[in-house]
């Protein structure tokens, strides 16, 4: 009987560095300082367009030091810190541009709000030589982490089938700067499950991909897509969102599921249910050497607030500390996940096949 490793542990940097934090709003308070507070991480100053903001998310984090201005920010971080910036992604570029050479950034996705900022973004953090990564952290969400475990393991197979679903309602009015932009669903939801998608099966051939608004929800450009991987082998792998599902929580969808030759893993991610409360997560495999053991669900310690925020700091430090790491949150990979992005929205306005008369 072949015994596998079930574990959402990652790597930890052996001397981690302080970090100080562009942008005050609901991520960083919900998120990124939760985690460096668990990881027990310094944070040395904060800095947000509203100073009454800063003030407010400092004094619940006990941050010593609130800065009038950015420059003041920069100015005032010691060497070897890390600039974590969580801020509208039509920012990035100016605030990259005015960080000191060789600073270590951790950055909110997406990687700019289309392809040619990503490459923007691109050329300023290697010509500046920055150790930098984007915030895509769904992928490093514990139960996310488990099943990429047990697929490594071979505990299923090849995996030759991924589908992410997502049935739910999601309330975007606690981002007001969403609202009126000309791409949001793929560029600001789904892109993490396009990454997702890539970690687990790489880059695929092609995309194709249709996003949709919501007759209630006009006032945003699309708040549902559909989105297909196309690999150069027997592959399935789709994403299918619905942010618009108003009819209680029975039938809301969260969940990531992996199929392979030898058995299928499913994750459920709760806390896109009952957002931003959140649900429980659920963890469950089914192995096809032990089939009277039918699916078995096991607790996975953690969950996507704090833990995966954890993470993907973590793996930024452990690149500072050591070059050759994996660093799987780097820009070079996140540029690529821009560029499935930018596939999508292209497949998108392209449109479908006429029918045939």
């Amino acid at each position: 009987m072949t015994q596998y490793k079930l574990s959402a542990d990652f790597r930890l940097p052996s001397h981690p560095r302080p970090i100080v934090v562009i942008g005050a709003g609901g991520i960083m308070e919900e998120a990124h300082l939760p985690a460096y507070r668990k990881a027990n991480w310094p944070v040395l100053g904060i800095y947000d367009l509203q100073p009454e903001k800063a003030k407010r998310v400092a004094s619940l984090f006990e941050i010593p030091e609130v800065h009038s201005s950015l420059d003041a920010l920069i100015h005032s971080t010691p060497p070897g810190a890390v600039f974590d910036i969580a801020v509208p992604a039509s920012r990035l570029i100016d605030i990259l541009s005015q960080l000191p050479r060789g600073s270590n950034v951790m950055m909110q996705k997406p990687m700019g709000e289309t392809l040619e900022e990503a490459k923007e973004i691109l050329r300023i953090c290697e010509s500046k030589q920055f150790t930098a990564s984007v915030n895509f952290q769904m992928k490093l969400i514990p139960s996310i982490i488990a099943a990429k475990h047990l697929i490594d393991q071979g505990a299923i197979g090849d995996l030759h089938d991924m589908e992410i679903r997502m049935n739910i309602y999601h309330p975007w009015e606690l981002w007001e700067f969403l609202f009126g932009i000309p791409r949001m669903e793929m560029l600001y939801h789904s892109i993490h499950y396009m990454d997702m998608i890539k970690y687990f099966l790489g880059m695929p051939k092609q995309i194709y991909a249709k996003t949709f608004q919501h007759p209630k929800q006009m006032q945003l450009a699309s708040t549902r897509s559909i989105i297909v991987f196309d690999y150069d082998r027997p592959i399935r792998a789709f994403v299918n969102t619905n942010h618009g599902h108003d009819f209680g929580l029975e039938h809301q969808d969260s969940f990531v599921k992996w199929e392979g030759t030898k058995g299928a893993i499913k994750a459920t991610l709760g806390k896109n249910i009952n957002f931003p409360k959140g649900e429980a997560d659920h963890f469950a495999y089914f192995l096809s050497e032990h089939p009277d053991k039918g699916w078995v669900e096991e607790p996975i310690p953690g969950a996507w607030y704090p833990d995966a925020f954890m993470a993907t700091m973590a793996d930024l430090q452990c690149a500072i500390e050591d070059p050759d790491a994996a660093h799987i949150t780097s820009v070079k990979h996140a540029y690529d996940t821009m560029r499935l992005v930018e596939a999508a929205y292209l497949s998108n306005d392209g449109g479908g096949t006429i029918l045939p008369e």
